[in-house]
C-alpha cells in the first residue's frame, strides 16, 4: 500500500506542483469519484450496468496512478454483477485510501 500512495502522491505533485490547495481538491475529487463509482458498482445487477461502473473505476485508478484500484477493477470486470468478495475489496481499499489521505 506504501508504494501506491507514493504512485498516488507523486502524480498529485506532478500534476499540481507546489500547490497544496490544487493537491487537496485533487484529492477530494479522486475520492468523490471513487465513492461515485463504487456506489455505482454496488447497486449494478445486470452485466451492462456491472461493466460500465468497473471500467470507470479501472479508468480512474488509471488516471490517477493507483494500480491497486486498476487491479481491483480489473478483477471485477472478469467476475459477476454482485460479487461480494470483490466488493468489498473495494469498499476495503476505498476505507484505506480516505483514512490515509
Amino acid at each position: 500500500m506504501a508504494n501506491v500512495q507514493d504512485d498516488f502522491e507523486l502524480t498529485l505533485s506532478t500534476a499540481a506542483g507546489n500547490d497544496p490547495a490544487l493537491i487537496a481538491e485533487l484529492r477530494d475529487c479522486f475520492a468523490q469519484s471513487l465513492a461515485i463509482h463504487l456506489d455505482l458498482l454496488n447497486r449494478a445487477r445486470c452485466d451492462g450496468n456491472w461493466q460500465m461502473a468497473a471500467q470507470r473505476l479501472r479508468g480512474l485508478g488509471a488516471s490517477f496512478h493507483t494500480g491497486e484500484l486498476v487491479t481491483l477493477a480489473d478483477e471485477a470486470l472478469e467476475g459477476a454483477p454482485g460479487d461480494p468478495a470483490i466488493l468489498r475489496k473495494l469498499t476495503g481499499f476505498a476505507g484505506r485510501f480516505s483514512a490515509t489521505a
